[in-house]
C-alpha cells in the first residue's frame, strides 16, 4: 500500500504546537497520525505533503523520502490520510479503496488515482478533494477531526486505550516484576519492555485504562503511573505522579504531577510542579516548580489565544500549549489556556504570566520584552540538544529563522497591548 499524508489549512491553527513539525507528527494516544497509519496498515512506500517552510526539516528527519512532489503520485493508487484525523487504528485496516471518509464534512481519507493527479497542481487540496470525493462512495468515518491543539489533549486518553488495544506488543516484564512493583488491576493492561528498567516502590494502576513504557524507559521509585498512559523510549521519570491521559513522549526527563498532558519528546520537567491538560514541545525545559491551571475558579469554558486571537475551547478543563526550545525559570506559574511560542525566555517575578507570549520573546521579571539576540537563542538550543545527543542542523537552524520573521507581527503587538495594560494599572 502507498500512503499520502498531507495538511489542510487548517494546519495553522495547530500554532504554537506545529510551528516546527506538520500536524500529522504531532502525537495523541502513543503515535502521531503518520506513525499510526504506518504501524496499522500494510504501507510499503510513502509520502507528505506539508506547509511549504516544512519541507527541508521534513525531508532531513525522513532522509531520502519525497515530500511535497506531486509527481510522486502519478505511479500507483496512493491513500490520501488528513493529518488532523485521531483514528481507531482498527478503522485504519476497514478502509476501501472505493470510499471517500469524511468527519464533519471534511475528507479524511480518499484514494486517488494517478489519473486525478493533474487535479492537485498547486496548492489547492482543500478545494480539489471534495471535488474529486463527488466520484466516490460516502462514509462518515470513524474517530475524531482535531481542530486545535487542545483537540489532541482532550482526546489523548481515549486514544491511548484505541492504540494499547490495536497494538501488537511483544515480549512484556509486566508479570516478571515481583512484589517491589505494584500492578493493580488486570496484568494485562500493562506492557513493559523487556529493557525498560523499574526500581522497587513502583506503582502501576491499570484499573482505568492500560499503561505502556517502552524500550529503555526508566522508572524511579515512587513514581505512580495511572492508566491510560503512556511511557516513550529512554523517557526517565523521577517520583512522578503520573496520571490518567497522559502521554510522555521519548527521552524525556519526568518528575512533579502530570494530569491528562502530552509531553512530545526531549521534554526536560524535572522537578515538582504540576502540568495538566498541556502539550509540550521538544527541548521545553521547566524549571523547579513551573505549574499551569487547567482550570477556572467559576468553572467557565477556557479561551485560548492562539496566534493572539482568543478562541473558546468549549472545555473548562485547557492547560498551555508550549512551543520548542522554550526555557522556564523557578516558579513559574502558567494560567488557564495559555499560548506559549518557539524559543521564549520565562524569568517571573510570582504572579500569573500573560496567557499569550508570543514566539521569541522573554518574560523579564514580570514584562513581556522581545527576546534575546537570535544568535544566542540558536546558540542555547544547541547546546541543549548536544546534552542529548542531537544536533541543530542547518535546516532546522533555518525554519527556525523563518517562523521569527513571521512571528515579528504578533510579538510587537503582543508587547504593546502588555505594555499599555501595565500603564493603565499604573
Amino acid at each position: 500500500m502507498r500512503i499520502a499524508m498531507f495538511e489542510d489549512l487548517a494546519a495553522k491553527d495547530f500554532a504554537p504546537i506545529a510551528l516546527l513539525r506538520p500536524v500529522f507528527e504531532l502525537l495523541c494516544g502513543q503515535f502521531g497520525a503518520r506513525e499510526r497509519a504506518q504501524e496499522f496498515l500494510p504501507v510499503h512506500d510513502w509520502t507528505a505533503f506539508v506547509r511549504p517552510e516544512l519541507a527541508d526539516v521534513y525531508r532531513e528527519e525522513h532522509p531520502g523520502r519525497v515530500v511535497n512532489d506531486v509527481d510522486w503520485l502519478r505511479a500507483d493508487a496512493t491513500l490520501l490520510l488528513n493529518g488532523r484525523w485521531l483514528a481507531d487504528p482498527k478503522s485504519l485496516e476497514q478502509i476501501e479503496s472505493d470510499a471517500v471518509g469524511v468527519v464533519d464534512g471534511t475528507v479524511v481519507y480518499l484514494t486517488l488515482d494517478p489519473l486525478e493527479v493533474p487535479l492537485l497542481t498547486g496548492e489547492n487540496w482543500d478545494d480539489v478533494l471534495p471535488e474529486i470525493a463527488r466520484n466516490r462512495r460516502r462514509v462518515v468515518a470513524p474517530g475524531v477531526l482535531a481542530r486545535y491543539p487542545w483537540d489532541l489533549v482532550h482526546q489523548n486518553a481515549d486514544q491511548l486505550q484505541l492504540d494499547f488495544a490495536a497494538r501488537e506488543f511483544g515480549l512484556s516484564q509486566a508479570d516478571e516484576q515481583g512484589p517491589h512493583v505494584a500492578i493493580l488491576g488486570p496484568a494485562h493492561n500493562v506492557f513493559i519492555d523487556p529493557t525498560a528498567s523499574l526500581d522497587p516502590f513502583v506503582v502501576i494502576d491499570a484499573r482505568k485504562g492500560p499503561v505502556s513504557i517502552d524500550a529503555g524507559a526508566v522508572i524511579q521509585a515512587f513514581t505512580r503511573l495511572e492508566g491510560p498512559c503512556h511511557v516513550g523510549a529512554k523517557s526517565q521519570l523521577f517520583r512522578a505522579n503520573v496520571r490518567e491521559g497522559t502521554t510522555i513522549g521519548p527521552v524525556c526527563r519526568v518528575g512533579g504531577e502530570i494530569e491528562g498532558a502530552i509531553l512530545h519528546g526531549y521534554v526536560n520537567k524535572y522537578h515538582d510542579g504540576f502540568l495538566g491538560h498541556s502539550y509540550v514541545c521538544p527541548w521545553v525545559n521547566l524549571g523547579a516548580m513551573s505549574t499551569n491551571s487547567d482550570l477556572k475558579n467559576d468553572y467557565s469554558t477556557v479561551r485560548v489565544p492562539l496566534a493572539g486571537h482568543g478562541i473558546d475551547s468549549e472545555s473548562i478543563k485547557v492547560g498551555c500549549f508550549i512551543g520548542d526550545h522554550t526555557k522556564t525559570a523557578i516558579g513559574s506559574l502558567f494560567n488557564t489556556g495559555s499560548s506559549v511560542g518557539v524559543m521564549c525566555l520565562i524569568l517571573p517575578d510570582g504572579e500569573l504570566l500573560p496567557k499569550h507570549i508570543p514566539s521569541f520573546s522573554r518574560i523579564w521579571h514580570g514584562d513581556l520584552i522581545d527576546g534575546l539576540p537570535l544568535e544566542k537563542g540558536l546558540a542555547t538550543a544547541r547546546a541543549a540538544m548536544e546534552r542529548r545527543n542531537q544536533t541543530l542542523t542547518t535546516a532546522q537552524e533555518t525554519l527556525l529563522r523563518k517562523v521569527h520573521a513571521q512571528s515579528r507581527a504578533e510579538r510587537e503587538h503582543a508587547i504593546e497591548r502588555f505594555a499599555e495594560k501595565a500603564s493603565a494599572v499604573a
